[in-house]
């Protein structure tokens, strides 16, 4: 089924989306697009039902495309200072703050969303997967924040981090069990599966 252009025609709406809302490590990444009517991008669909290299391309094509585009994020000590849900949503008002020109209405993915000063919005639960705006955000979101943990992978390879992106795999957590967290972890979260004090 094809995404849908907008919610409301003749608006210029913007998309959000955040990619490492669950992940054991690494920053919480948020994008926000504005695409443009005159330049469709085919193939935009949520970046969880596209292929590495599909996501890359299409993170090409919508940075080149786009009326305007932004990526944002936030660090694991901020994170545990604020809790993962409040810094999802700040990660998405810094990627708004950072578009180049003021969109008229924002769609979030989700069901909940701290608002925006001065801009409605409108949450979509699932929305990556119904409006080419907000997976466009997605896939800007989950493309730079791989490209993150690949980069700081090769400081503590032992986490695999290449091929968990921080998620709470098996893997993930047998590697913290026996190295311990690092300076990326979010100590908020539970990072062994038994509630072992990790220090």
């Amino acid at each position: 089924m094809a995404l849908k252009r907008y919610l409301e025609k003749n608006r210029l709406e913007v998309g959000c989306d955040e990619a490492g809302r669950g992940c054991l490590a690494g920053p919480v990444f948020a994008a926000a697009v504005i695409l443009n009517p005159d330049k469709p991008i085919q193939g935009l669909d949520d970046s969880k039902q596209l292929s590495e290299t599909r996501r890359d391309s299409l993170r090409l094509e919508i940075e080149e495309k786009a009326l305007a585009w932004a990526v944002a994020s936030l660090s694991p000590a901020e994170i545990d200072k604020v809790n993962i849900l409040k810094a999802s949503f700040l990660s998405m008002h810094k990627a708004l703050q950072s578009l180049s020109f003021k969109p008229e209405h924002i769609l979030v993915d989700g069901n909940r969303f701290i608002p925006f000063p001065s801009i409605t919005h409108t949450c979509i639960v699932k929305g990556d997967a119904k409006f080419q705006s907000i997976a466009a955000a997605s896939i800007l979101a989950k493309t730079y924040r791989d490209e993150y943990m690949l980069k700081i992978h090769d400081e503590f390879p032992m986490y695999s981090w290449n091929q968990n992106k921080g998620y709470p795999t098996t893997a993930h957590r047998e590697a913290i069990r026996q190295h311990g967290p690092c300076k990326h972890h979010r100590m908020s979260f539970r990072l062994l599966n038994e509630q072992l004090t990790l220090f």
